[in-house]
């Protein structure tokens, strides 16, 4: 049992204003496995004084000089890298394997590609006789998931440290021990006092506040649509500048000409990877109608193929979803597709057999969904795929469109000329071809209501700079 119940504030742990506890659950076994405080306005309040001051310093640091804790991060991270994989298994229910080889394995990418980019960035160029200088934006308001908590940390505190921003984090109060594990790390590395700032707290009281805070220059948001939008609201007083990686329902179209039994099994894989809780999970599977049968065999078979178990139990593929509440949402999704008569292939209400306590769900396939159904508009966020059949290519590109979202897409074809012609068509932020990959130098980010702005590589560094242009800079 952990009990971490100080913030990281100003380079050192300190009480919260007001003491109010709250305990993390292991959802394997549905005990507590630590405790933290939450927070307050007058803890973000601490918090942001000491980022503001310790901006006027670190903001004038030079490009070595964040280079040079970049890497050490980047050591002391490596170093306590098995620390990563137990805690982010224990508070969020990942597979272990999964927590070692991308959960955790995800701050390791980011803060190597942010070294790579900051090694070759220029802030000054000259533009005629102007200077085209990029600066640090300022002080930066973070709020972070819990689906994938190191890699939504790291792809926006590397880039703001790398930029010669300081900022303060709040992470995900369900999965909040890495996010400390984390502020040790920059602690262990040096740091310097104010730079990062952590404050627990959920979203309505410490989100709230940063928010609307006037001493954060940007708030950086990951998280639900609906949570996005109050951030925005929020924000909108002070006219800060809103990043956002919100919500998805992403389409993924299998073409005539694709390798069925490849595409559909690797798709069902993909909707199903950490329990189904990716924003960007391929969920809504496109087959030509002529094929459904065939396809509706293959998900059914590689559906119950899936082994659910405790993360840390061997040859299991599948752990729990996070929480009681995720649990309640994803078990009222599956009745909604039921009672609205899509065709129930394999899973359903429940917990997995031989499983009676933990927030363990059915790996679920509907086939015969219609886009209108709910299972097919709202994100679920669980291990469920709805599998929606097509007459033509012109309807499938249609119907992935045809959603207020807009974060990734996936296209399976024989032809990759075939694939990119479709992918052109989505309006998505994101397009994975024939199961393809991530890419860490790649933007991520989504269209429409799946957010604004981008993480990652150049273009994820960029959203924490200003533009400025100095005229007369260089004599003509």
């Amino acid at each position: 049992m952990q009990k971490r119940l100080q913030f990281y504030i100003d380079g050192k742990w300190v009480d919260p204003v007001a003491p109010k506890t709250l305990d993390v659950i292991n959802p394997a076994t549905e005990e507590p496995i630590g405790q933290i405080s939450l927070g307050s306005k007058a803890d973000v309040d601490k918090a942001v004084k000491a980022a503001r001051r310790a901006f006027e310093t670190f903001s004038q640091t030079t490009k070595e000089e964040r280079l040079a804790l970049l890497q050490k991060i980047l050591e002391v991270y490596q170093r306590r890298y098995g620390e990563f994989v137990e805690t982010i298994s224990l508070e969020m229910g990942a597979p272990l394997w999964l927590s070692k080889a991308a959960q955790a394995a995800t701050g390791v990418a980011h803060l190597n590609q942010t070294i790579k980019i900051l090694k070759d960035f220029e802030f000054t160029k000259v533009q005629g006789s102007t200077g085209i200088i990029h600066e640090p934006v300022g002080v930066v308001g973070m709020i972070t998931p819990w689906n994938w908590p190191v890699n939504q940390i790291m792809c926006k505190a590397a880039p703001a440290l790398a930029a010669g921003c300081t900022m303060v984090l709040k992470p995900s109060e369900v999965a909040p021990l890495n996010a400390m594990l984390i502020a040790d790390v920059f602690h262990e590395a040096g740091v310097p006092a104010g730079v990062f700032n952590l404050v627990n707290g959920d979203g309505p009281t410490v989100g709230e506040a940063m928010s609307s805070h006037p001493g954060i220059d940007m708030m950086s948001f990951t998280g639900s649509t609906r949570a996005g939008v109050a951030v925005a609201k929020a924000s909108a007083d002070t006219v800060k500048r809103v990043t956002q990686e919100l919500g998805g329902k992403s389409a993924n179209i299998i073409l005539e000409d694709a390798d069925l039994k490849k595409a559909v099994s690797g798709g069902v894989m993909g909707c199903f990877g950490n329990s189904g809780q990716s924003c960007n999970a391929p969920t809504r599977m496109f087959v030509p109608r002529k094929k459904q049968d065939e396809a509706i065999a293959i998900a059914k078979a590689t559906a119950e193929s899936v082994k659910v178990a405790d993360p840390f139990s061997d040859g299991m593929v599948m752990g729990p979803v996070v929480s009681e509440a995720q649990y309640n949402k994803i078990q009222g999704l599956i009745k909604k597709g039921i009672d609205e008569g899509a065709t129930l292939v394999t899973g359903g209400l429940g917990r997995p057999e031989g499983l009676n306590r933990g927030y363990f769900v059915r790996p679920t396939v509907f086939a015969n969904v219609t886009n209108d159904m709910t299972i097919a508009r709202e994100e679920i966020f669980g291990p469920v795929l709805s599998i929606l059949p097509y007459d033509t290519e012109e309807q499938a590109i249609a119907q992935a469109n045809d959603t207020p979202y807009g974060l990734s897409g996936y296209v399976q074809s024989g032809s990759v000329e075939h694939a990119r012609k479709v992918a052109a068509r989505l309006r998505t932020g994101n397009v994975h071809l024939n199961g393809a990959g991530p890419d860490f130098n790649a933007p991520f980010g989504g269209y429409k209501q799946s957010g604004t702005g981008r993480e990652w590589g150049e273009h994820g560094f960029k959203e924490f700079l200003e533009v400025k242009a100095v005229l007369g800079y260089q004599a003509a």
